[in-house]
C-alpha cells in the first residue's frame, strides 16, 4: 500500500510558506465553524443513505446553478459540500468526530462540485427505493454472506446505460421483493469495493449466493429476463401432490413441525400460477412447504379434502384435513405472492418466551440469538425474522425472546435498557454480544454468525477489565456514531486470530458514562488495549489486518516510543556503528495516523539493520522545538557517526509506505558488497578460491535500482554471520529468489556483493 503526500500537508520549512498560505485561503473557503451534522440538518447517528438524502435535499436548494442572484452561493454550496464528503466517509468522519476539522487538515474535500443537474438526475439513484438496498464496502461482505439470495447492480451515476436500467430495476425490485435481495452498488462512491469484485464496466449486474461464486448477468435487461435469470438461482421445489404421496408427505412435514401451502387447481377458479408457487416456494423456504394438487386427476382426493373449485389453503402442523372449520385451515383469497407471504407469516408461531428462571439454564449449553423488549414488540419486521431459526441451524444457534418487564433483574444484569437482540454462545450469561447493527434480516443473520465465532463480548461495570493478568482489548462506542459499528466486525475478526492471547469487550459509553469518564473517553470509537497498568490506544484503521498489526507490535514492539530522555541517550549519545530512524509527529496530525501503520512495518523490515523509534511532539512540544521540527510528521534518519556525517538526513519523498521508507534509509547504511571492476572480477572471482552472489547490473536499469537495497540486506547478512547453508545453493537461490519478491517495484539501486562464506 502506498500513501501520497498530500496537499494540506503540514510545512515542512520556510520555502514552502507560500504554498502554505495559498492553501490555507483555500481550506477558509470550505472549513466553516458549523458542526457539520448542523449543516446537513441530520443527527450523529445518520446512516450513510439519510446523509445522502440530507445532502441531495440541500444540493437542490442552494446550487449556484439556482441561486444566481446570490453572490454567497458558491460559498454557502462550498460547505455543505466539504460536511457531506467528510461525513460519508467512516475514516473521516471518525477524524472530524474526534479531533473537529483540525484532525482533517490533510483532507481538504468539498472545493469542486457538480452541476445541478448532476445532484438532480445522477445523484443516489435508488436512495429513496425501499426495495433496493444501496450496500457500501463495510456492509458488502456480511449481506451477501448471510445466506439469502441477493442480485446486485453496479453502477456508475454518471453511467448513461445505468439511468437507462434504473426504471426496470426498480420494477424487477418489487416484483421480487420478499423472494431475493435486491441491491445497487454506486461504485462513483466505492471505487475500491468495485475495483475488489473486478468490475470494470457499467452497469455489471450480479447474483450472490453463499457457496458459490458470483455469477454475470449477460442477457437482455427487461423486468422479465431478469426474473427467468433470477429464478434460475431459487433452488426451493413445488411439490406435486397425488394419491400416492399425500398422506406421507404431509405426515412427515407436520412431524417436523412444518406446516403445508397448498393451492388446488380445479375445472371453477383460478390457481395459483407455477410461476407464483415457486416465488412462495422461496420466499417460505424452511418455514413451509409448497405443493399443488391437480383436482381433475386427484378428483377423489379432494372430494374427500372438500375441495369443489380451484383455491388456496395453508395447512399448519397438526391440521385435521377432512375437518377444515376444526383445523385451522387457513384459506387464502389471493393470487399475489407478496400477499400470500405476509398473510401466512402472521400465521407462524412467534419464538419462545424465556423467563427469568429458564434464561440461565437455555444459554449455558446452547447458542441462542436473543430478542429483547419492554411488553408488546413492533411487530412490523417480525415477520422477517420468523426466517431466523432456518438461516441459523447451520451454526446452531437458536431464537426466542425475553420480555424485560417480566424479568427487570435478568435484562438490568445484562445492560439492556432498550429493545435490542444478543448472541449468547453456549457459556452463560456472562459471555454475550449486543447486536447495534440494523434490525434488518441480513444484518442480524451476519452478526449472529460472526458473534458465535469470535471472542467479542459486552462489558459493564461488574466485568470491565481491572487489573487482570491477561490483557484486554476493550472498544469504547457509541451505538449512534456508524464507524463505531463499521467497527466492530473488524474486532469480530481480529478475535478469531489472538485466542489465549488477547480478550476482546465492548463497552457502550451512553449507558455506561461514568466508566468512559474515568478512562477519559471524549471520542468514539476509542479503542485501548489494558495491559495490567499499561495502556494503549488504537488509532489505526478499522481493519482487522491493522488491528492485529498493532497488537502484533504490542507484543514484540518495532518501535520505540522515545522520551526527551531517551532521545538523548540512545539516539543522540548512539554508538559509533548505530543507526536511527524517528519519526516526530502530532497524534491529531491526519498524515501522521495515516504513516503509523507504515512506520511499523518498515521497522520490521528494517529489524536488525536500524532502529525505529518515534516522538510524541504533541506531549514533548519542548524538545521538538529544540531540535526544529517545522512540521509533522518529520522522519529524519541518524547516521553512523563520523566526523564527516551529518547530524541527521530528513525524509522529503512523496511516498510513505513502508518500503520506500525502508528503501530511503538502506541507502545511508554503509556499504558491505564489493564494487568489482573487469580486473578485480577475473582475479576475484573466476580465478579465486571464494564463493560469489554476483549481480550484474547497469545504473540507468530501473527495476536494477529497485532490486539494489535487497542485495545489499542479502550481502549484510552473510558479512554479519547470518547462517546462509553455503553447501546447498538452492539456499542462496531460495533467498534471493524471496527477496526479489518483497521488492518487487521497490528500492534504490546498488551494486554488487559477495558471499563471505565459504564452503
Amino acid at each position: 500500500m502506498e500513501f501520497l503526500l498530500s496537499k494540506g500537508d503540514c510545512i515542512r520549512d520556510l520555502k514552502r510558506t507560500l504554498l502554505f498560505l495559498v492553501l490555507t485561503c483555500l481550506v477558509a473557503l470550505v472549513c466553516t465553524d458549523q458542526d457539520y451534522y448542523s449543516l446537513l440538518g441530520i443527527s450523529k447517528e445518520a446512516s450513510n443513505r439519510e446523509i445522502r438524502q440530507a445532502f441531495k435535499k440541500l444540493a437542490l436548494k442552494l446550487h449556484p446553478d439556482k441561486n444566481q442572484n446570490d453572490p454567497d452561493a458558491h460559498e454557502n454550496f462550498l460547505k455543505i459540500n466539504r460536511a457531506y464528503e467528510v461525513l460519508k466517509d467512516d475514516e473521516l468522519r471518525k477524524k472530524y468526530d474526534k479531533y473537529g476539522e483540525r484532525g482533517l487538515e490533510d483532507h481538504q474535500q468539498g472545493g469542486r462540485y457538480e452541476s445541478w443537474n448532476f445532484y438532480r438526475y445522477d445523484f443516489g439513484i435508488y436512495d429513496d427505493d425501499p426495495e433496493i438496498i444501496t450496500l457500501d464496502r463495510g456492509e458488502f461482505d456480511a449481506a451477501v454472506n448471510s445466506g439469502e439470495l441477493w442480485f446486485i447492480n453496479f453502477y456508475s451515476p454518471r453511467c448513461s446505460h445505468c439511468h437507462d436500467l434504473a426504471p426496470t430495476w426498480r420494477e424487477f425490485a418489487k416484483e421480487m421483493d420478499g423472494l431475493i435481495r435486491i441491491g445497487a452498488v454506486n461504485c462513483g462512491d466505492n471505487r475500491m469495493l468495485c475495483r475488489i469484485k473486478g468490475i470494470n464496466s457499467y452497469p455489471s449486474l450480479y447474483v450472490f449466493k453463499t457457496g458459490m461464486n458470483p455469477v454475470k448477468y449477460y442477457g437482455d435487461r427487461s423486468k422479465e429476463s431478469l426474473m427467468h435469470f433470477a429464478m434460475q438461482y431459487v433452488t426451493s421445489t413445488v411439490t406435486e401432490l397425488w394419491a400416492g404421496n399425500f398422506v406421507n408427505a404431509i405426515q412427515t412435514s407436520f412431524a417436523s413441525g412444518v406446516g403445508w401451502l397448498i393451492t388446488f387447481c380445479a375445472e371453477g377458479g383460478d390457481c395459483l400460477t407455477s410461476q407464483t408457487r415457486l416465488k412462495l416456494a422461496g420466499m417460505l423456504e424452511g418455514l413451509v412447504n409448497v405443493g399443488w394438487m391437480d383436482c381433475a386427476t386427484q378428483g377423489e382426493l379432494c372430494d374427500n379434502l372438500d375441495i369443489s373449485s380451484s383455491t388456496t389453503a395453508y395447512f399448519p402442523p397438526g391440521a385435521t384435513l377432512t375437518n377444515k372449520e376444526k383445523g385451522g385451515v387457513l384459506f387464502l383469497n389471493s393470487l399475489d405472492a407478496k400477499e400470500i407471504y405476509l398473510e401466512i407469516m402472521q400465521h407462524l408461531p412467534d419464538f419462545e418466551m424465556f423467563s427469568a428462571a429458564s434464561l440461565e439454564d437455555h444459554v449455558a449449553h446452547h447458542r441462542w440469538l436473543l430478542f429483547f423488549q419492554f411488553g408488546e414488540s413492533d411487530k412490523s419486521n417480525m415477520h422477517e425474522f420468523k426466517k431466523l431459526n432456518f438461516l441459523l441451524k447451520d451454526e446452531h444457534i437458536q431464537v426466542g425472546k425475553v420480555d424485560c418487564l417480566s424479568a427487570p433483574s435478568v435484562c438490568s444484569n445484562l445492560y439492556v435498557y432498550q429493545p435490542c437482540l444478543a448472541v449468547f454462545k453456549g457459556k452463560g450469561t456472562e459471555d454475550y454480544e449486543i447486536h447495534h447493527g440494523k434490525m434488518i434480516l441480513y444484518d442480524i443473520v451476519a452478526f449472529a454468525k460472526e458473534s458465535v465465532n469470535s471472542h467479542v463480548i459486552t462489558l459493564g461495570p461488574q466485568n470491565f477489565p481491572g487489573k487482570e493478568k491477561e490483557p484486554w482489548l476493550v472498544d469504547f462506542f457509541a451505538p449512534w456514531c456508524p464507524p463505531c459499528r463499521a467497527l466492530l466486525p473488524e474486532l469480530r475478526k481480529a478475535s478469531k486470530h489472538l485466542i489465549g492471547q488477547l480478550k476482546f469487550g465492548t463497552l457502550d459509553c451512553t449507558i455506561h458514562e461514568g466508566l468512559c469518564n474515568m478512562h477519559n473517553i471524549r471520542a468514539y470509537p476509542t479503542t485501548v488495549v489494558f495491559n495490567q497498568s499499561t495502556i494503549h490506544e488504537y488509532e489505526g484503521h478499522h481493519s482487522a489486518e491493522q488491528i492485529l498489526e498493532f497488537i502484533q507490535d504490542l507484543m514484540n514492539p518495532s518501535v520505540v516510543s522515545l522520551t526527551p530522555d531517551t532521545f538523548i541517550a540512545l539516539v543522540k549519545q548512539r554508538k559509533r556503528d548505530e543507526v536511527w530512524m524517528v519519526d516526530f509527529y502530532a497524534p491529531w496530525c491526519g498524515p501522521c495516523q495515516a504513516l503509523m501503520p507504515e512506520w511499523k512495518r518498515m521497522a520490521r523490515l528494517l529489524n536488525g539493520l536500524i532502529t525505529v523509534g518515534s516522538m510524541d511532539c504533541q506531549k514533548y512540544f519542548s524538545l521538538c522545538h529544540q531540535e526544529n521540527v517545522q512540521g509533522y510528521p518529520e522522519i529524519r534518519l541518524f547516521p553512523q557517526k563520523s566526523n564527516a556525517d551529518h547530524h541527521y538526513y530528513s525524509y522529503n519523498g512523496w511516498h510513505r509506505d513502508s518500503y520506500s521508507l525502508r528503501s530511503w534509509a538502506l541507502g545511508y547504511l554503509p556499504q558491505v558488497s564489493v564494487d568489482l571492476t573487469p580486473q578485480s572480477f577475473t582475479e576475484k572471482v573466476l580465478h579465486g578460491k571464494d564463493h560469489w552472489v554476483i549481480d550484474f547490473y547497469a545504473p540507468w536499469c530501473g527495476p536494477c535500482q529497485n532490486f539494489a537495497p535487497e542485495f545489499e540486506v542479502l550481502a549484510r547478512k552473510n558479512v554479519l554471520g547470518e547462517h546462509i547453508d553455503s553447501r546447498d545453493a538452492k539456499g542462496i537461490a531460495d533467498l534471493l529468489t524471496e527477496r526479489l519478491a518483497v521488492i518487487k517495484n521497490k528500492g534504490k539501486r546498488k551494486k554488487s556483493s559477495r558471499n563471505k562464506d565459504e564452503l
